[in-house]
């Protein structure tokens, strides 16, 4: 299961790293670490759009075209905030694997 978990991560960071920037080498621990906080937000903002879904959404605060506009950017708020804080421990093992990789010389 864990070098299931493995390459799916590699193949999720190479997929978002190249989609969103291009390929970024980081030049040391330390913006390794940014990187996969980064990339561990990104993945819990989606999954708390998922979770959040419709059943949010309450008249009593005015809905429509405003709340659904800003809900995004809400919604990416708290994940920066949630992987800033020691998230769900994904940027733990992105943060090993990325400074693996460029040990070994594995393409990024």
């Amino acid at each position: 299961m864990d070098a299931l978990m493995t390459g799916q991560m590699q193949a999720a960071l190479l997929q978002s790293s190249e989609q969103v920037q291009g390929p970024r080498r980081p030049a040391n621990e330390a913006q390794a670490r940014q990187v996969a906080e980064e990339f561990e937000a990104m993945f819990l903002a989606q999954l708390i759009e998922q979770m959040m879904g419709e059943s949010t959404e309450s008249e009593a605060f005015g809905g429509g075209p405003g709340e659904a506009a800003f809900k995004g950017m809400l919604n990416e708020e708290y994940a920066k905030v949630m992987a800033k804080a020691g998230g769900i421990g994904l940027a733990d093992n992105l943060t090993r694997e990325i400074l693996r990789m460029q040990e070994t010389g594995e393409p990024s």
